[in-house]
């Protein structure tokens, strides 16, 4: 077991401690063999600078200390997951005007969790695995301030990303981003493409 991959685990056992301590977020949070919970994919650290934005520049304790994904398993394997759920603690670092969240960081956590959805497919094997996917178009409606927290207590959104339709290689995808209580903070509307054979 390689460092990274040790450091990757304890990571993702104490992000899922962070949000289990926060009893809004526990409530989604249920220990359930149906309910797959893991630090998102772009958080993992990898060898490379690959996801280097929230896997690292934003992976400290003022800007996202915690970063998880979450969603319920389809009933069979050939079924596609149509929503991801992610929790993610935003402190100050994020902040555009003080205690708001930059709107581009608002617009970063929808479509990071938008995408989500179509990595947890092809990783299920449901979508191109080999294809690269990338974002053709991405759509943010600002309905309310989206606030952050201190260094020492972060607050706490809930971003949902959902797949609308699929129509050949392009994917449409919708998202929220919610507050504790389940107002509607921002929505999103994003298009991925599957890049075709040495596109990318």
């Amino acid at each position: 077991m390689t460092d990274l991959h040790q450091a990757n685990q304890a990571a993702n056992a104490a992000q899922i401690a962070y949000f289990r301590a926060i009893p809004w977020c526990a409530a989604h949070l249920p220990p359930s063999p149906d309910l797959t919970i893991a630090q998102s994919q772009s958080r993992t650290l990898s060898p490379t600078y690959e996801h280097a934005l929230l896997a690292r520049t934003l992976n400290n304790p003022a800007a996202i200390p915690a970063y998880i994904a979450f969603y319920p398993l389809p009933p069979s394997p050939d079924t596609l997951v149509r929503e991801v759920r992610a929790f993610l603690a935003l402190g100050p670092l994020v902040n555009g005007w003080e205690g708001l969240c930059h709107g581009g960081v608002v617009a970063t956590m929808l479509d990071e969790t938008m995408a989500a959805v179509v990595d947890v497919n092809k990783r299920r094997g449901l979508m191109a695995q080999t294809a690269p996917m990338v974002t053709g178009r991405l759509a943010v409606t600002y309905l309310r301030p989206v606030r952050t927290g201190t260094v020492d207590k972060a607050r706490v959104v809930l971003v949902v990303g959902r797949l609308a339709r699929v129509e050949g290689r392009k994917y449409t995808l919708e998202g929220e981003v919610q507050e504790e209580g389940g107002e509607v903070l921002a929505k999103g509307e994003s298009v991925f493409f599957e890049l075709k054979a040495g596109r990318l």
